[in-house]
């Protein structure tokens, strides 16, 4: 008879216990499962593996007729464990072909604030022309699908095997078109202008989501030799190192740029006297220059050209910190100042800069990052600028070093970069209204921009966020803050977020990897935070309950998670002591309060007269109705 009552109480408790486990807000995200490649400490492991590939680009640019012309040789290594009967490509010019998913769409500028990105690219003739794709002279079977390409081998591609294809290409300029890319009168900027690898990895194998916009990149590191060919009265910034300065350089310039690598402050290159006048600015020669540049580590590039530019130089530990822009922005007398401080900041409070310079260029972009160059808008007030300058910089860190998928997970980019950029914006500005204010700015947006049954969870693909704004940018950088200051405190958060920069450095991150860094490093289980906040739209309610007094010696406070999300408590009690005098209590309860449920009671022992009682006193937390955060005798 026991041994049936102790089996059936057995079989009672079962569905019980595992509703309560299912429903627990501890529960263990359902992560993939570690292997030699991922381990479960959030790091790669003995097996890991990713692509290499290296470009080889000539190109002209015919202003003339508007066009970028290329011609391209892709080194394309095989580390995987897999053999390759295809490739996939990305053609991301084709964002401007007639009939291509984005033309169908025909969706309107994504907005950010004030600023719009318009991806429609309404150009005539718009589009990439393939003149010929081939691999050791002959034709590679191809099928163009909008800004993908898959690329059929008459020999699969084994493990540990490699091949060349070569691509030539050219492609009608926009006035300003595929929102990152295309010129302002004689102002060249050029992101997206060349076909390149997707991804293949041991996540998702090939990796072809179709550029639309939203989704910016995720690409494959390697090494690039890229030759520009422009009009003589032409200057030419890019990624990567310039390699042959004394053709295509004064000898002025070359001086100015040698007193520039030491120099703290900014040194001109091209003065605003000298900017757009040929004879004081190139070589004697021909009526074209070609400028080469090569690179490693890198997992994109970019060019800009303008024959107007102003360029200044600084230099922080042998980094060249160049800015060039035109003599209209006015305000870019301050850039070089501001890009050399935050490259400063970032190396020394995260990750050092490992890149030879880091290239700012103004022009009609209004904001976008490539390995070792950005684009960034005039700037309409000092404030604007130093955002934009060093939020792109900030890029540089993230995804440019850490190669997060930034078509599927923009918050492991814009929204890190956010967060970094946030608190090198305070300490810029400190001492201003702006500077005191800027790190809760995203705190402030949270009633805004969290609306229940609007809202979308962080996990969001890019393309589908109504909101990109705050799920991709502001509420992972709030993420972010709470984490390092209210769940682990910034001696815990700081390594383990430097560890995850470092551990992924140059290499493809993906959510589970960076969450299993932070929970490692930090020794705390963060599931429940990260379920909260990344995968749901969690919504924070602390509240007091009641207040009871049992005793002359103990006062009993009544606590309640009434929301979805789980964090944290902080706690101040105001007291008067027995013999009249005031007197206050902090108290930070850590979230297992919440283990055995949403309620808990918080027990204050002593003699003193509890008089006030107020939940997060700061409003440091996205609590969502502070009404009952407070309790007074």
């Amino acid at each position: 008879m026991r041994l049936q009552i102790a089996a059936a109480l057995a079989l009672s408790a079962a569905p019980l216990a595992a509703q309560v486990a299912d429903s627990s807000p501890f529960r263990p995200l359902g992560l993939p499962t570690p292997t030699a490649v991922r381990t479960g400490s959030g790091k790669p492991g003995a097996g890991y593996w990713q692509q290499r590939v290296d470009y080889r680009i000539r190109a002209t640019l015919d202003t003339v007729t508007g066009t970028l012309i290329g011609r391209e040789t892709i080194h394309y290594v095989n580390r995987s464990p897999d053999t390759l009967p295809y490739l996939w490509m990305h053609v991301e010019q084709n964002i401007c072909a007639p009939g291509n998913l984005t033309s169908m769409l025909d969706q309107p500028p994504l907005v950010f604030l004030g600023t719009a990105f318009d991806f429609s690219c309404t150009v005539a003739g718009g589009g990439l022309v393939l003149e010929s794709l081939t691999s050791l002279g002959r034709p590679l079977a191809h099928t163009v699908y909008g800004t993908t390409m898959r690329v059929d081998l008459a020999r699969p591609l084994a493990p540990g095997m490699a091949m060349d294809i070569n691509a030539a290409w050219r492609f009608k300029v926009p006035a300003f078109g595929s929102g990152r890319m295309g010129h302002d009168g004689s102002l060249y900027e050029f992101g997206q202008w060349y076909p390149r690898m997707a991804v293949y990895d041991d996540v998702k194998g090939w990796n072809h989501e179709p550029y639309i916009g939203a989704g910016e990149f995720y690409l494959e590191y390697g090494a690039f030799d890229v030759a520009v060919t422009v009009p003589a009265n032409f200057i030419v910034a890019a990624t990567g190192v310039l390699r042959n300065p004394l053709e295509v350089l004064t000898a002025t310039q070359r001086a100015r740029l040698a007193r520039a690598r030491t120099s703290d402050s900014a040194i001109a290159i091209i003065t605003k006297d000298e900017a757009g006048v040929r004879g004081r600015t190139r070589p004697a020669g021909p009526a074209t220059f070609t400028w080469r540049f090569t690179a490693d580590s890198v997992r994109d590039f970019a060019f800009a050209a303008a024959p107007n530019f102003q360029w200044d130089a600084s230099g922080w530990q042998g980094i060249y910190i160049h800015t060039f822009y035109r003599p209209t922005a006015t305000l870019w007398h301050e850039a070089n100042a501001i890009v050399h401080d935050a490259v400063r900041f970032y190396s020394q409070q995260w990750y050092h800069y490992p890149y030879p310079h880091i290239s700012s260029i103004e022009g009609p972009v209004e904001g976008m990052e490539y390995p070792m160059m950005t684009f960034d808008p005039a700037g309409p007030t000092r404030v604007d600028l130093q955002w934009v300058l060093a939020h792109e910089l900030g890029h540089q860190w993230l995804p440019m070093v850490v190669g997060s998928n930034e078509r599927l997970y923009p918050w492991m980019d814009e929204g890190f970069n956010t967060f970094i950029d946030l608190a090198n914006a305070a300490r810029y500005f400190t001492g201003t209204p702006y500077g005191d204010s800027i790190e809760v700015h995203p705190l402030h947006l949270y009633a805004d921009h969290a609306v229940p049954g609007l809202e979308q969870p962080m996990i969001t693909r890019p393309v589908e966020s109504r909101d990109l704004f705050w799920t991709g940018y502001q509420k992972p950088a709030l993420m972010l803050q709470q984490l390092r200051y209210e769940v682990l405190g910034q001696e815990r958060f700081d390594p383990a977020f430097r560890e995850y920069l470092r551990a992924w450095a140059f290499k493809h991150p993906t959510p589970a990897d960076f969450i299993r860094v932070m929970r490692d490093q930090s020794g705390m289980d963060l599931d429940w935070f990260f379920r909260g906040w990344i995968y749901t739209t969690a919504r924070l309610d602390q509240a007091i309950d009641s207040v009871r007094t049992p005793s002359d010696s103990l006062t009993e406070i009544y606590l309640s998670n009434r929301g979805t999300m789980v964090m944290p408590l902080v706690i101040e009690l105001q007291m008067v002591d027995t013999d009249g005098t005031p007197n206050g209590r902090f108290t930070r309860l850590p979230a297992d309060m919440w283990n055995l449920g949403p309620r808990f009671t918080f027990r204050h022992r002593g003699h003193e007269k509890v008089t006030k009682v107020t939940v997060d006193p700061n409003e440091a937390m996205p609590d969502i109705d502070r009404g009952n955060n407070l309790w007074a005798r």
